[in-house]
């Protein structure tokens, strides 16, 4: 039967163990390197001080001879030497033919090889004590008639010595090891607190209020750096859900209104058909009225249903000719189709800055690239706005001119002016094309929603005469298609200036 061996992956360790852990095996191969040459260090020197000594020991040429002619050998404890010297004498054929030196310690083991080979002199080698677990360090050296005796000195001094430093190292490695644990965790733990109070941070955001931001920001740690491209991070996923909800709320808004407008002329083309189908015996002029009624609402249909094709072609995938076009001939023209539909509005045509009619030298002209069809239409829009929201007899001025954007000519932000698209930047050449009406004005709260769709500041206006809500929306589309914007400057009892902005001498809109 085989056996299955589940291996399971081992857990990751948090951060704060990997940095306690890493640093002690570092600082424990730094102290085993550290002690490992200083060991290596003191043998070496200690058994090179033995060396010296061995180097350093000569035997009289007088005592050597005196040793060789006695009829015994002596015994090893019969001379005393200086230290714990210990000296094996050889005959010129390798016998040995006694020893010299003090000590209870065993001797050297000095094997047959010493008295036959004959080592060079100058070359010391270790050999085990004759019992026990000591050495010994010897040298041989010769004398003039080809003798030659072996000098030791035992190496108990060096094993003792390298003994209690390698417990000693041991020791400092523990309690090293040990101290550095216990130190590290607390400055591990002082040096991750900051990421500790983001992620407490980070809890309440999820759980409490994504407006919190993380405290740590300092921009001289890895930590701080951090926190502050978090809170980059939380901003703009803050201002997308803001964003989000502000678009579904519209969306839902926008469909709202669209089934509203619907609704209307389909509720009255129901009625006069019912009405049409229930009463066959009317008269000619009242089917005849009845027709006409139903052919107007389908009308109005009709073009709230362009209307908002032509708002779904400009968000999806506007497409616009690129070419030159005079924004005053535009004006123009606009003025002169409006004039038959003005009911009373005197509308007059004058250069940018100028409230009153213009003489034709004060005229300028100003030429912007983009789609001529679709310009004419803004303007046709915004002209159309100011003659249906205002009273008859209100004055109605159209101005052309150029400039650079700012806060007086147009095309940039400032309190007063609202605009559903992005200002350009300061300074920028541009060309603007402004409709200026005497009527009532806005409040501000109108002001801010007058580009959404379906929007009429008077809800309970006819539909006859406030339109469908999407002229100025259609408009401010345009315009930014064409990379310019639509601004309105308005107060309660002052008027409404609409003020179309496109930057001079682009390319491609």
């Amino acid at each position: 039967m085989t056996r299955r061996i589940r291996l399971r992956a081992a857990r990751p360790r948090s951060l704060r163990s990997r940095l306690v852990w890493g640093a002690a095996l570092l600082a424990a191969v730094a102290v085993l390197a550290a002690q490992t040459i200083g060991f290596l260090v003191l043998r070496s020197w200690l058994l090179n001080r033995v060396d010296e000594q061995l180097d350093d020991f000569f035997l009289p040429q007088q005592a050597f001879s005196r040793i060789a002619e006695m009829p015994r050998p002596p015994d090893p404890g019969s001379v005393n030497l200086p230290s714990d010297f210990r000296l094996t004498f050889y005959d010129a054929a390798g016998r040995e033919l006694g020893i010299l030196g003090t000590g209870k310690a065993p001797g050297p083991d000095l094997p047959d090889s010493v008295g036959r080979s004959r080592p060079a002199d100058r070359r010391p080698a270790t050999v085990p004590a004759v019992s026990g677990d000591g050495r010994w360090r010897i040298r041989k050296k010769t004398e003039p008639d080809h003798t030659w005796y072996v000098v030791a000195l035992p190496l108990d001094t060096l094993d003792g010595a390298t003994s209690k430093l390698l417990w000693l190292n041991g020791i400092v490695l523990a309690a090293t090891l040990t101290g550095l644990i216990a130190l590290s965790r607390w400055v591990v733990r002082i040096g991750l607190l900051p990421l500790t109070r983001m992620e407490r941070s980070a809890q309440d955001i999820t759980v409490r209020d994504l407006s919190l931001r993380l405290p740590d920001t300092d921009p001289r740690t890895e930590v701080g750096r951090l926190g502050t491209v978090l809170n980059t991070m939380l901003d703009r996923l803050e201002q997308a859900l803001r964003e989000r909800e502000v678009s579904e709320a519209r969306l839902r808004r926008f469909v709202a209104d669209a089934g509203h407008e619907l609704r209307t002329p389909l509720t009255s083309i129901q009625g006069f058909a019912q009405l049409a189908l229930r009463h066959e015996g009317r008269s000619s002029s009242e089917r005849r009225e009845a027709d006409r009624l139903i052919a107007q609402n389908a009308e109005r249909i009709g073009l709230l249903i362009d209307d908002l094709l032509l708002l779904a072609r400009l968000d999806k995938e506007p497409a616009y000719r690129s070419e030159r076009v005079d924004l005053l001939s535009v004006a123009a023209d606009s003025v002169s189709a409006a004039a038959h539909q003005s009911h009373g509005h005197p509308i007059r045509l004058g250069a940018l800055g100028t409230g009153a009619a213009a003489d034709e030298d004060e005229l300028e002209l100003v030429e912007a690239t983009g789609d001529p069809h679709r310009l004419r239409q803004v303007v046709g829009n915004l002209l159309s706005n100011a003659l249906t929201h205002t009273p008859p007899g209100t004055r109605v001025d159209v101005r052309v001119g150029s400039g650079r954007a700012g806060p007086t000519t147009g095309g940039t932000n400032r309190p007063g002016r609202t605009s559903p698209s992005p200002p350009l930047r300061e300074g920028t050449r541009i060309c603007v094309l402004e409709v200026a009406d005497q009527g009532p004005g806005l409040s501000p709260e109108a002001a801010d929603r007058v580009f959404e769709r379906f929007y009429r500041v008077d809800p309970s206006r006819s539909h006859d005469h406030g339109g469908s809500g999407l002229g100025l929306a259609i408009a401010s589309a345009i315009a930014q298609g064409h990379g310019g914007r639509l601004e309105l400057e308005t107060a309660i009892g002052r008027g409404s200036v609409f003020r179309l902005v496109l930057p001079a001498g682009s390319g491609t809109p």
